[in-house]
């Protein structure tokens, strides 16, 4: 028998239907050792040694692997081909005590893929499986060391990550930004003319200076000039324009995508990505290459010549930057038929299928034309555009807008009809939202596609970081004071250049280029020097408690506004004795239906997700997880709760 090991139970079923009866598949559930919970678990005396555990939830799965490996006469590791795979595979051959094993490497989970693997299996690559554990190893000391920091400068129970810290920065930078941001107004003058009502043209300020009519004053000046002048068409400028299809996806340009088109959030994404992949429907999710295989670019070819005609077939060979492995190939479909999806799995499935098929199709090209009208010392312009061929638009929805502008001659007068005063305000950098973070995380190079799901995850459960109601994120309160800690007093925790520079370094491991031990030798030695100093030299952060007027309801003792990870929140002044604690989110001015008194407020559990309960809890225990409305349902008069842009009862019998 031979015993295929891969690391998750839906790959696991997917492989056996592609292998024989003497291969038997299971699934290692994931890693099935990390480094413990409750201690540091490296050794720094014994240059960094990791003192591995197997995880309790683990520990049943890996005693049933070790009776079926026993049992093999062949134990090959089928693990993802990436660092994390490469780890999985090694943390099974040191837990397995593995001296005869093969690992196979595929991208795609299609049955001649899986077949060629296995006839052509490796070694394992321990270099990449050098750089997960220097990954992990980084994140730990920096996790471990950094935290207690903020809990005895901050508030307790913070935490501080390598990475998630920098993204936090981001945006608290861009608050800042935006807070300090001073509008500054301008106007545009627009003219309509007699006979061609359609053409409206704007006083091309960008020749003038981009906000050149700054006050009303001399706008005016402006139009009483325009009123008697004469209108001439000078130049009409007219061309074909092309627009080219995007380059197949990769991890963080599909993540992007996928949220723009149906607002998926970057973790959402990745779980269907990861399912789809499972599945064999499409190839490895986590990728930075844009490289295609020729066998699927030939039969990108069929595709589209068969469905819309030669017209609309082009080859194009998209190259990668950076330092991605060209092994890998960019996410596209196995073109496997009879696929079983559902709703949302479908959604993602068709955008990858489409934006594949569309990235071999030809440019779409339009009709462009330009008008330049000449009035006094001011020029006026108007441009539109009208589709001529719609080429890889055909299966790939992106936005334009046509507008076809009338027949006109060159040296033409016009009649004018009036002119049109708009005063503007100049508006500062929007707030990231989850596609627009992952693109500056990309931009500096920080981070890496396949962990900024996690990132992003992260911040917002530690309540580092908020999404408002246009899904965008904001810091919270104590986002902004960690935020400002890490940059006084760890600098290169927080900096872009740092951080960037320490993915390099573990690119770098994965290449063999660089030792991991040296790397974080290099790393801890100057950070603990300089946390050892600033526990002496930084004063305590936390705000002292501020007395209310409140009176706690079990000891009579006064109430106080302390901070916590979560934010300020009312606490009782006997606190140990007295443990009581309650929310300073105002209540939704709902009363709770269960039980009449009480009124429902916005809570959090211990991990930060937000819920919804009765304030007189634990004498309630009325408790929902979407945010009711005032409404109450006409069915049944259960609240009615939004459910991302509906509202629906929140009585899960009611329909």
């Amino acid at each position: 028998m031979k015993l295929v090991i891969v690391e998750s139970p839906t790959k696991a079923k997917t492989i056996k239907n592609f292998l024989g009866k003497d291969f038997k598949v299971l699934s290692s559930y994931g890693h099935i050792r990390d480094l413990p919970k409750s201690t540091f678990g490296i050794d720094i005396e014994n240059d960094f040694e990791p003192k591995y555990v197997i995880p309790t939830k683990a520990r049943k799965n890996l005693n049933l692997l070790k009776k079926e490996a026993e049992k093999a006469n062949e134990i090959i590791l089928a693990t993802d081909p990436d660092r994390e795979g490469e780890a999985i595979s090694w943390h099974l051959i040191e837990a397995l005590k593995l001296k005869d094993y093969k690992r196979v490497v595929f991208h795609e989970i299609t049955k001649t893929a899986i077949q060629n693997a296995i006839k052509n299996p490796l070694k394992l690559n321990e270099n990449l499986s050098d750089a997960q554990q220097a990954r992990r190893i980084l994140d730990r000391i920096v996790g471990y060391k950094l935290s207690p920091f903020l809990w005895k400068k901050v508030a307790r129970r913070l935490s501080a990550g390598r990475v998630q810290s920098v993204a936090v920065r981001l945006i608290c930078e861009r608050e800042e930004e935006i807070k300090n941001f001073k509008p500054e107004k301008y106007f545009t003058i627009s003219a309509v003319f007699k006979d061609f009502e359609s053409l409206l043209t704007k006083i091309n300020n960008k020749k003038l200076d981009k906000l050149a009519i700054k006050t009303n004053k001399q706008a005016e000046e402006i139009i009483k000039n325009l009123k008697n002048a004469e209108y001439i068409v000078q130049k009409i400028e007219k061309k074909e324009i092309k627009r080219h299809p995007q380059a197949p996806f990769k991890t963080s340009s599909l993540q992007q995508e996928a949220n723009k088109k149906f607002r998926f959030s970057s973790k959402m994404t990745m779980r269907l990505a990861q399912n789809l992949y499972e599945k064999g429907y499409i190839t490895y999710h986590r990728t930075d290459s844009l490289n295609v295989s020729s066998e699927a670019l030939n039969k990108a070819e069929k595709v589209i010549k068969e469905k819309f005609g030669n017209s609309y077939y082009t080859k194009r060979i998209f190259k990668t930057k950076g330092r991605a492995e060209e092994a890998h190939e960019a996410i596209r479909p196995t073109f496997q038929t009879n696929l079983k999806l559902d709703a949302k799995q479908k959604k993602l499935y068709d955008l990858i299928y489409n934006r594949f098929l569309a990235s071999q199709m030809s440019s779409a090209i339009f009709d462009s034309k330009k008008v330049e009208i000449k009035a006094d010392n001011y020029t006026f312009e108007a441009s539109g555009s009208t589709l001529k061929f719609d080429g890889f638009l055909k299966v790939y929805e992106m936005k334009f807008k046509e507008n076809k502008l009338p027949k006109l001659q060159e040296k033409q007068i016009l009649k004018l009809k009036k002119l049109k005063k708009e005063d503007h305000s100049t508006m500062p950098k929007a707030r990231y939202n989850e596609a627009s973070l992952i693109k500056k995380l990309e931009e500096y190079e920080i981070g890496r596609p396949s962990t900024y799901a996690t990132i992003i995850s992260t911040i917002q459960t530690r309540n580092y970081v908020e999404k408002n109601e246009d899904r965008r994120f904001a810091p919270t309160e104590i986002g902004q004071i960690v935020n400002n800690t890490l940059k006084e007093n760890f600098e290169n925790i927080v900096d872009y250049k740092f951080t960037a520079e320490m993915e390099k370094k573990l690119d770098n491991i994965g290449e063999g280029k660089e030792n991991w031990r040296e790397v974080i030798k290099n790393f801890y030695f100057p950070f603990n020097e300089n946390l050892e100093r600033k526990y002496k030299e930084v004063k305590t952060q936390k705000p002292e408690p501020e007395i209310t007027d409140k009176i706690c309801p079990k000891c009579q003792k006064p109430l106080a506004i302390k901070m916590s990870r979560f934010g300020k929140f009312l606490a009782c002044t006997g606190f140990p004795k007295c443990k009581y604690a309650e929310s300073l989110k105002k209540d939704l001015g709902i009363t709770c239906p269960q039980c009449g008194i009480g009124k429902i407020t916005e809570k959090r559990t211990k991990k930060g997700k937000i819920f919804y309960a009765c304030t007189k809890w634990p004498d309630c225990d009325f408790a929902l997880w979407d945010k009711p409305t005032k409404e109450l349902c006409k069915k049944c008069g259960s609240l009615m709760v939004e459910k991302g842009k509906k509202t629906v009862c929140s009585n899960k019998d009611c329909s």
